[in-house]
């Protein structure tokens, strides 16, 4: 905590809800919100960070980095386009990744309105489950374990993927490996009941973040226009009938290529920004989200959200705070990403000093603090002291504040899971900052010459205050025990002021 002039501590106050907050502000820091998994102008599946080095290195000029539901969307829209607004569910399962997105579809506007997901789950976790299936087969038939045996673990798997594939057009097939291990030949049959009975709790674990979207969007499932199918794991028939049963049996579309996909969308969205443009991509206009909240830390380690959640991006977000302490001329801004209410289960992306504000009462200096996010997913934090128009300036490298999905959707499960612990500790933050602001204010009233107040009266006022200031030192003190003191210190303000 950066100090100020008087020793006072650089607290921060919002100014919209005037709450104390024990943060300082960044001024313009830099940084990349992190997402899901992307596609650049290829389908790529890696982390973020991955996908820029990657494609320089595939000789591609990277443009920019959209996830692969929204790349996805843009294929279905292409050939879909109407006038109509359109809410368009895409389900990626892919080798390695699922992800999920609800679009919201006009024209060609697409604007992303949630997202999920699973950067662990995929095709490949199914050929794992068939392949540990026929090791402990393979062993039980012959005493043979070839967990240690690399080769034949390998060619297992080969074996096991390509029914899973053949699975998806016949409903049973056969794992045939001449001399897996030591010599043993291994053949085995496997039906298509079998093989989605192994993989009955990550077949249905896909739908959980169907589910979450459209929680998120606040699109109830009958107002989905239309499912769309990505990713080659989706041919999987389970995996589509689990689908089309949470929406009480709808019809799924196919009609665009679950392979080629995203790299076609991608593609388009390349075109359109070099300015290859046609009919089709003449008006496309692609709206992302902010996967988490973003915003600043307060006094007593609350988190000030100013953009929240799958708030659409390119965004511009700002949010007036204050000081909270007589002439307080610095305030350092930590900044954060996360749903929790308390910062320190949140994830601090950097912070930065504003320096040089001009000595005032407390909660009359007005910072402008503003988040701004362009289309690349580019976060710029500035804080300007109104008056002054002073601004500080810092640049948070790249590698800072890059989650994957998962990391992701653990912190928004953290903070569904902890919602009714924020929420109590909101309520006590919430009292004993009305607490204090109605001491600080009676103490300047009662001390006013113009105070029109007996010595008795005056004296009991002080009592009740000196118990009320008591109260605010106890550590475990609870919201109802702060909401009584200022109920006792209120009454006797009135009873000292003749009822006013």
């Amino acid at each position: 905590m950066g100090s100020v002039e008087g020793g006072a501590s650089g607290w921060l106050q919002s100014a919209l809800q005037r709450r104390r907050s024990s943060s300082r502000f960044p001024s313009v820091s830099t940084l990349r919100i992190p997402r899901r998994s992307h596609a650049s102008l290829f389908p790529l599946s890696s982390s973020w960070r991955l996908c820029s080095p990657s494609g320089s290195i595939a000789g591609l000029d990277v443009l920019r980095i959209i996830n692969e539901p929204t790349a996805a969307a843009i294929a279905y829209g292409l050939d879909s386009k109407s006038a109509t607004e359109k809410n368009v569910l895409i389900y990626d399962l892919g080798g390695g990744t699922f992800d999920v997105s609800l679009l919201n579809i006009t024209g060609g506007v697409f604007a992303v309105k949630a997202t999920a997901g699973d950067t662990h789950l995929g095709g490949e976790d199914f050929d794992n489950a068939l392949l540990d299936h026929f090791k402990k087969e393979f062993e039980r038939k012959n005493k043979l374990d070839i967990s240690g045996d690399a080769r034949a673990v390998r060619r297992l798997r080969s074996a096991c993927e390509r029914a899973k594939r053949t699975l998806s057009s016949v409903t049973q097939t056969t794992v045939e490996v001449d001399s897996l291990f030591q010599g043993v030949d291994f053949s085995a049959n496997i039906t298509r009941a079998r093989f989605e009975e192994i993989n009955a709790a990550a077949f249905k674990g896909t739908i959980d973040p169907v589910a979450k979207v459209l929680k998120d969007s606040k699109i109830p499932a009958d107002k989905v226009d239309d499912i769309v199918l990505v990713g080659g794991s989706t041919r999987i028939p389970k995996i589509q009938s689990l689908i089309s049963e949470f929406f009480g049996g709808r019809q799924l579309n196919k009609s665009i290529n679950p392979d080629e996909a995203v790299a076609y969308g991608a593609a388009v969205q390349a075109a359109v920004l070099t300015g290859q443009t046609s009919d089709k991509t003449a008006d496309l206009l692609l709206l992302d989200v902010a996967p988490l909240s973003l915003g600043v830390a307060m006094q007593g380690d609350v988190f000030g959200v100013v953009v929240p959640r799958n708030t659409p991006i390119p965004c511009n977000k700002t949010r007036v705070f204050t000081t909270v302490e007589d002439n307080q001329t610095q305030v350092t801004f930590p900044v954060y990403e996360g749903e929790r209410t308390q910062c320190k289960d949140n994830r601090l992306l950097g912070e930065f000093e504003l320096t040089g504000i001009p000595p005032q009462p407390r909660g009359q200096a007005e910072l402008l603090t503003t988040f701004e996010i362009d289309a690349n997913g580019l976060l710029k934090v500035s804080a300007q002291e109104k008056i002054t128009g002073r601004k500080a300036n810092i640049t948070i490298t790249n590698s800072v504040g890059r989650l994957s999905s998962t990391e992701i959707e653990q912190m928004i499960k953290d903070a569904e899971t902890f919602s009714k612990a924020d929420k109590d500790f909101t309520a006590r933050h919430d009292a004993k900052n009305d607490l204090e602001a109605y001491c600080h204010s009676v103490e300047e009233t009662i001390s006013s010459p113009a105070a029109n107040i007996k010595r008795p009266a005056k004296i009991q006022v002080e009592q009740e205050l000196a118990k009320a200031l008591e109260v605010l030192e106890v550590q475990d003190a609870s919201a109802d025990d702060f909401r009584r003191a200022s109920l006792r210190l209120k009454r006797s303000m009135q009873k000292a002021f003749g009822g006013r």
